[in-house]
């Protein structure tokens, strides 16, 4: 990672620096114990054992007493690093969690158009919490190795230097074998978080149109999908235990290999009188606090590479920047009145060189009523999305009251404007809840007073708790008519003064498209209006039909007039409403 990464990386370390600094510091003490207790036995089994019986028998008890100590503190010290430290690796995260899916908030439709949501899911659940288990057990980790590396090898030293090197001597070659095993399975490690987020992806698609699955029985397509999905991820899973195979078991074959030269040298030793039987037990009890730090900071290599991966991927996705912002200097827009302009505006995605509109232009005064018509990708839907700044002009300017878009805040450009959808989404939760999603701090006589004009009321008291009603994930308990009311009184409470209806009664039965057209016409009293036509016969009373083709504007006018041209509207039109007998 380069430095700045780093840098980040630590930084989420500060709001949390004394809980670890207490972390670091209880770690220190437990390694300690761990090294300490080995010497008073040693003490015992090599000096006071040999004292007269009353003063062995009590310095035997008053050394039992100070390792009883020691183990209280050990037990407290592994305690607050288990506890605590996981805590603040917990809080890390959560401060991660935060900031990415805030930047979430602030990514544009283009980003999302190109996005699987359960790849977006997986950064913010399982690749934090691979960075979590690195924040805490990182720093832990390596400052309990290190002095219990350091800690044990001097020991080692000062009981017998021959034997320590010996021992010693064999940490090298285990150091190269990890080494190379830990490059594998990095490699290994970046190809299953994208394995899973392919599987996240492919559960939350399946789950997501569970019902258009079962319409058609495919559920048996969706199980041989799922299953190439599965079979390369357990694919990737089986290369990935190979190495860690080799690396786990290489590592504790190196691990008794040294405790069996350290026995077999000092067996040894032993017989020419260099070392006796308490310092080779001695010797053998640090062995472990020798090579056990050795195995956790090569196993650290393994997390190390399970957070970096996640905090790689991390990095990457905060580092897109927001293709639609606010300007430094953008204003607030307060009290539209809904003078809209396009001037000479063109627009392409970004995906896509071709033009879905191109030098358009058009005048809507505030309060008119306009009907945008013409067949699947000529661009209605995509120009209704600009005024809102879902997308960004290519060329030209869109003003609002004589002032570019540009120049007004996302967050106020976006309050002044309501839109219906085709597509209604509503969140998990109560009506009330919905309906207030239009303004938060709605009263509960507002929120009523939303669903009467939406002509939602009657049937929000026809249900099983009224207003406390708990709908389901999208809605799916309620019709698509009562969906679509819930959403126009979403609107009604925000009360902008440009609305949009994108298609809004197109996938409505006879009955409730009047309804819902009754509400939607309520709703557009007095305001600017888009509407966004599939069925032509919602849009008689229209002030403005504009004919869309992909070479723009083809036609303007009042229903009558349009039809008494007998053009492209006429066409349309009558191909709705006319039937061969």
């Amino acid at each position: 990672m380069e430095n700045g990464k780093w840098k980040k990386f630590f930084s989420y370390y500060k709001p949390y620096k004394k809980l670890f600094a207490a972390d670091m510091f209880f770690a220190c003490i437990a390694a300690a114990i761990t090294l300490i207790i080995p010497l008073i036995i040693r003490f015992i089994t090599n000096d006071v054992i040999y004292r007269e019986a009353g003063e062995s028998l009590h310095l035997i008890f008053v050394l039992v007493g100070v390792m009883l100590a020691l183990i209280a503190l050990e037990f407290y010290s592994n305690f607050f690093i288990t506890n605590y430290g996981h805590m603040m690796g917990a809080k890390m995260e959560y401060d991660m969690r935060n900031e990415i899916f805030a930047h979430y908030q602030k990514l544009s439709f283009s980003f999302f158009d190109n996005q699987k949501v359960g790849q977006l899911m997986s950064r913010v659940t399982n690749d934090l919490f691979e960075i979590s288990e690195l924040f805490h057990h990182g720093p832990e980790d390596i400052i309990i190795s290190i002095i219990k590396l350091i800690g044990s090898f001097a020991i080692l030293l000062t009981i017998n230097w021959r034997l320590a090197l010996t021992a010693f001597a064999i940490v090298p070659i285990m150091l190269v074998y990890a080494y190379y095993f830990n490059v594998q399975m990095k490699r290994i490690f970046l190809k299953n978080r994208a394995r899973i987020a392919d599987i996240n992806a492919q559960i939350e698609d399946n789950l997501s149109g569970i019902r258009v699955v079962k319409s058609f029985a495919n559920e048996e397509i969706e199980m041989d999908k799922f299953k190439i999905g599965n079979n390369n991820f357990l694919e990737s899973k089986k290369e990935n235990y190979k190495y860690m195979g080799l690396y786990h078991s290489g590592l504790t074959a190196f691990t008794t290999l040294i405790t069996v030269i350290v026995i077999a040298t000092g067996a040894v030793f032993i017989t020419r009188s260099i070392i006796s039987i308490t310092d080779l037990i001695t010797f053998l009890l640090y062995i472990n606090n020798f090579t056990e730090p050795i195995k956790k900071l090569i196993n650290f290599t393994e997390q190390f590479q399970n957070g970096a991966s996640g905090y790689t991927r991390f990095l990457e996705m905060l580092s897109i920047s927001p293709d639609i912002m606010d300007r430094p200097d953008a204003i607030e827009l307060k009290n539209a009145k809904g003078d809209i302009t396009f001037d000479h505006v063109s627009f392409h995605y970004e995906d896509h060189s071709e033009m879905v509109l191109s030098n358009l232009n058009l005048h809507v005064s505030p309060g008119e009523y306009i009907a945008l018509v013409g067949t699947s990708g000529v661009g209605k839907s995509t120009l209704c999305s600009l005024i809102p700044r879902f997308y960004e002009v290519t060329e030209g300017k869109i003003t609002i009251d004589g002032r570019d878009i540009r120049d007004f805040t996302l967050k106020s450009l976006r309050n002044n404007i309501g839109i219906v959808q085709q597509d209604v989404y509503l969140f998990t939760g109560s009506v009330m809840d919905n309906i207030r999603y239009g303004r938060p701090d709605a009263t509960e006589a507002e929120i009523v007073a939303a669903a009467q004009n939406a002509n939602a009321h009657d049937f929000i008291m026809g249900l099983p708790d009224g207003y406390d009603t708990y709908i389901g994930q999208r809605g799916i308990k309620l019709s698509g008519g009562q969906k679509q009311r819930l959403s126009i009184a979403r609107v009604f409470l925000k009360n902008p003064p440009i609305l949009i209806f994108d298609e809004a009664t197109s996938a409505l039965d006879n009955e409730s498209e009047k309804v819902v057209q009754d509400s939607l016409e309520k709703l557009a009293k007095n305001r600017t209006t888009f509407v966004i036509a599939h069925r032509l016969s919602t849009i008689r009373n229209a002030e403005k039909i504009l004919v869309l083709t992909e070479k723009g504007i083809a036609e303007s006018g009042s229903h009558d007039e349009l039809l008494a041209r007998n053009g492209i509207y006429a066409e349309l039109y009558y191909m709705q409403f006319t039937a061969p007998t």
